[in-house]
């Protein structure tokens, strides 16, 4: 039996150890543990990868997010529109900066549909995080007009987008902010926890810089509290290292997807790059009738797989109070009953890639081409 783990992180590692290792060491050298040089090399690097001038580093993915919101005054009374099927910082980051979560369902895609996004737009809104979920963009040009139209703020969730690209343009450069999660989970993924934010606007960075340091516009000039969320300076090491894999880390993924989808496209629904989308598939996710038997018999011949995620934000008990019940989010409801996320990481075998094959197949019935 061939196993296939859904993640294999030491894999990765393995090929760039001595890079990180050496990395690491530099900074013990130095000693600036916190916003080193590696920190600011990061952001300039990281901001060009998404054509934007400016990127700040932060400690993780959410407080991308809560720190977005409140820099651009996003707070008590306020509403931003999200998916219901994100992860739950997406709708935690919004209540946490002191607004409502208001969700809009989802297409087939996974990604926000823009007419349910024009149809939850209340005189309170503020803003729309539209959430590229699973690595696919969603669609900016149709969020991007509603929020146009309604002098609204887009604060992107590109937690899971890293180098996606719609119409050539990286995800992360439509919004007034690009919101990312350096996990270790993620395409591009420190050691522990790291996160960043992207923007064309000055001020806005500024502010970023500011709010994620305690407050502190110098060494001891507090404007306003703030708060300690900062990028760490190892991390930063770490993450400057891998940068210059994440084209091929990904073009390795987009393949392993493309055989997939070429295998299981009979059996079950398989994701595809929609017209002038370049996804990254930090996950694979099909759609598959008798999921949880499918995904059963899959462990049953030592294929791994993982099912994001299996209850709505709408329908979690931290969501209760804002008064959305089963039923309301149609496509969202459906879908948490059919997805399932395959193994997809770079250093995936053929054999193992094979055995996710079989293994989905053979469910249904079906053979592998060969």
């Amino acid at each position: 039996m061939v196993r296939v783990p859904f993640v294999a992180l030491h894999l990765q590692h393995r090929a760039v150890r001595a890079q990180l290792l050496a990395a690491v060491d530099r900074v013990f050298e130095h000693g600036q543990y916190v916003l080193g040089p590696e920190v600011e090399e990061f952001e300039s690097r990281f901001a060009s990868l998404c054509g934007v001038p400016f990127a700040v580093g932060m400690s993780d993915g959410t407080h991308a997010l809560l720190l977005a919101l409140r820099a651009l005054g996003i707070g008590a009374g306020d509403e931003v529109i999200t998916a219901p099927n994100s992860f739950l910082a997406s709708a935690a980051s919004i209540a946490l900066a002191g607004a409502r979560p208001v969700f809009a369902d989802v297409r087939d895609d996974l990604n926000l549909d823009p007419e349910q996004v024009a149809a939850a737009v209340s005189p309170s809104t503020r803003a729309i995080m539209p959430v590229h979920l699973t690595g696919r963009p969603a669609d900016m040009k149709r969020i991007g007009a509603i929020a146009e139209r309604h002098g609204l703020h887009v604060v992107e969730d590109a937690a899971q987008a890293v180098g996606a690209t719609l119409d050539g343009q990286a995800v992360g450069s439509f919004g007034a902010a690009g919101c990312f999660s350096l996990h270790p989970l993620k395409n591009l993924a420190a050691c522990g926890d790291a996160g960043v934010v992207t923007t064309s606007d000055r001020k806005l960075a500024d502010a970023l810089r500011v709010e994620r340091n305690h407050g502190l516009r110098g060494r001891d000039d507090c404007g306003a509290w703030g708060y300690n969320a900062r990028l760490d300076t190892l991390q930063a090491a770490l993450l400057n290292e891998k940068l210059p894999y994440l084209g091929r880390w990904t073009a390795a993924k987009r393949q392993i997807a493309a055989r997939y989808r070429d295998a299981l496209g009979d059996a079950v629904a398989v994701p595809e790059d929609g017209p002038g989308e370049h996804a990254v598939y930090q996950t694979f996710v099909i759609r598959a009738d008798r999921r949880d038997d499918l995904q059963r018999h899959l462990a049953a011949r030592g294929v791994d797989s993982k099912v994001h995620y299996p209850t709505p934000l709408h329908l979690q008990e931290a969501a209760a109070e804002l008064g959305y019940k089963r039923g309301d989010f149609p496509v969202t409801e459906r879908l948490a009953t059919e997805i399932l996320s395959l193994p997809i990481y770079p250093e995936l075998t053929e054999a193992q890639q094979d055995a996710v094959v079989d293994g989905v197949l053979s469910f249904y019935g079906r053979r592998a081409r060969r």
